[in-house]
């Protein structure tokens, strides 16, 4: 037996060892909470789309402004008005006063609805209709059979026949209306446009889990758009790419029986490894990088599943193609501003670096993320026809 401090003091040890065990395990739920949060928010469609840029006044052929990271940014874009009631394409800076928050654009065209002050969208598509509207090009409105069933797509046929096409994969979050940038320069290259859906996508089917799979699964939507295409007389195939849509291609690429029909890739500010792209956006949210590095693996267990909310694990380790690069087989135009805030170019560049054989990549800055068209849509025109010509 011992003294009577001795037993208190053995009971005040118990105690505190069960009060830190409960903190710690307390500590530890609130950290796997914290993990799954990031990973559902990360991997769930965000429908929600807010007029949030301000239209302060209204001139016959110019627009002002609030002054945003968007709105000062040269180049051409569009303005959702009205909440997609209406839209504005507008051109370059006319006029640009900091201190006063206000920045004057050039308006080049209204598409539909009325334009007046008040609350927008910025539309970095530029265009906002489908192709026989926005680009003047015939335009067949077709559906592609998937394991999900149809999903809507849009042919842009070559003016003559064609056994050449293109199939354009747009990014996470986006519409078809992203990838329309590019018909223009591919249909005067004689080339035949696929536009398809993806699972997820507005409009079209959703997945088993409702949520993105970063390209692990999508790509199987990619490759039974080529499988139309090659239905449909294709013999060779141009992948092009934005953002998740490069993700995309490069599983396609990888996964895909129909790989060897792709002559060649486009890929503009691609997600090249997707940890990085996590990594970036937890440090710009405030996220712990222990919570940001649990999240991951979350994502990538099976057993945990059901506390993400996806019906297959989403391992990212395999979408790192700065480690895979010696798998690549397909010579790739790879297009990545330096100035990109929302997919860091690092990746992009250790890949060029890593197969100099296969990736050409032009220097690019100035532009923001997906946006290289609209700082010089000459240039990317003329690099891209160039590129495809070869």
């Amino acid at each position: 037996m011992g003294t009577p401090q001795r037993v208190a003091a053995r009971k005040a040890a118990a105690a505190g060892a069960i009060a830190g065990g409960a903190l710690a395990a307390t500590a530890a739920a609130s950290s796997l909470g914290a993990a799954a949060y990031f990973a559902r928010r990360v991997l769930t469609p965000d429908r929600r789309r807010p007029d949030d840029t301000s239209i302060l006044t209204v001139e016959r052929d110019t627009v002002t402004l609030d002054v945003t990271p968007e709105t000062v940014v040269p180049g051409r874009y569009g303005l959702w008005l009205d909440r997609e009631h209406g839209h504005v394409r507008l051109g370059d800076i006319v006029d640009l006063d900091e201190s006063k928050g206000r920045v004057r654009r050039e308006v080049l065209g209204l598409d539909f609805g009325h334009l007046a002050p008040g609350f927008g969208r910025w539309n970095p598509y530029y265009y906002a209709s489908p192709p026989d509207r926005s680009l003047g090009l015939p335009t067949q409105y077709v559906d592609v059979d998937t394991e999900l069933g149809t999903m809507p797509a849009w042919v842009v046929p070559a003016a003559v026949p064609s056994d050449r096409w293109a199939v354009l994969v747009h990014g996470r979050g986006a519409r078809r209306h992203e990838t329309l940038r590019a018909i223009r320069p591919l249909h005067e290259l004689g080339i035949t446009v696929l536009v398809p859906s993806y699972r997820n996508d507005l409009g079209a089917r959703s997945g088993p889990d409702g949520r993105y799979n970063l390209g692990l699964s999508e790509w199987r939507d990619v490759e039974d758009a080529m499988r139309y295409a090659v239905s449909a007389g294709a013999r060779d195939l141009t992948l092009v790419g934005w953002s998740m849509g490069g993700a995309i291609v490069l599983q396609t690429l990888a996964r895909s029986h129909l790989a060897d029909r792709v002559t060649e890739v486009v890929l503009d500010a691609p997600v090249i490894d997707w940890a990085d792209v996590l990594t970036h956006h937890a440090a710009l949210n405030g996220v712990p990088a222990p919570i940001g590095g649990l999240s991951r693996a979350l994502m990538g267990r099976r057993s945990a599943r059901r506390l993400v909310g996806v019906h297959e694990a989403v391992d990212v380790a395999q979408t790192d193609w700065v480690a895979r690069a010696g798998e690549l087989r397909h010579r790739t135009l790879l297009i990545h501003s330096l100035d990109d805030e929302f997919v860091p170019v690092g990746p992009s560049l250790a890949l060029a670096a890593a197969r100099p054989d296969l990736v050409e990549m032009p220097r690019w800055d100035t532009a923001r993320h997906c946006k290289e068209w609209n700082v010089d849509a000459v240039r990317w025109d003329r690099e891209v026809s160039e590129f495809l010509a070869r």
